[in-house]
């Protein structure tokens, strides 16, 4: 697996996968497909500390992709931040999340990050099952904070320290 960080030229493939994952109602809070356009100011705020990284395999065909969002916006919080990691279709229940989540524990000290975010909706066994593999913990449980076609959903707040 390879790993680069993002371009703006990859921006349609990061809408496409993320788009392709709205339907299920597990992984986003999102309900409607997102467009390039929407999506490119979010692209912008990314900086060399939370970049967006797209993992590929050596035949350059796009694995997923992940990224890191500050949490809080609080100077005291800048150590902090939330990950986030969407996986092609093609590419989901391989191994590769496990392997792209140990990669960004390992790289987080270099991106001064010491303890990483993520926000799991409660039903997402997968996902809350593969940070637990990593060594996430839960760390906080927000009942029915969405709403869903109609259904309320439970957020899951599960976290790590990173480095030493």
């Amino acid at each position: 697996m390879q790993i680069r960080n993002a371009s703006i030229g990859d921006l349609p493939t990061i809408v496409s996968i993320y788009n392709s994952i709205i339907p299920g109602r597990m992984v986003t809070a999102d309900i409607e497909p997102s467009s390039v356009a929407n999506k490119t100011e979010w692209f912008l705020s990314h900086t060399p500390t939370r970049p967006i990284w797209i993992f590929e395999t050596e035949n350059n065909e796009i694995i997923g992709w992940a990224s890191f969002k500050n949490f809080y916006g609080r100077p005291a919080y800048s150590g902090t931040a939330e990950f986030s990691m969407y996986l092609d279709e093609n590419f989901r229940s391989k191994g590769y999340g496990l392997q792209i989540l140990n990669y960004a524990i390992q790289q987080s000290p270099t991106l001064q990050i010491h303890t990483l975010l993520g926000f799991i909706f409660e039903q997402n066994t997968p996902s809350i099952t593969l940070v637990k593999k990593a060594g996430f913990e839960e760390w906080g449980h927000l009942p029915d904070v969405a709403v869903l076609d109609g259904k309320s959903c439970s957020l899951k707040i599960l976290g790590r320290k990173v480095g030493s």
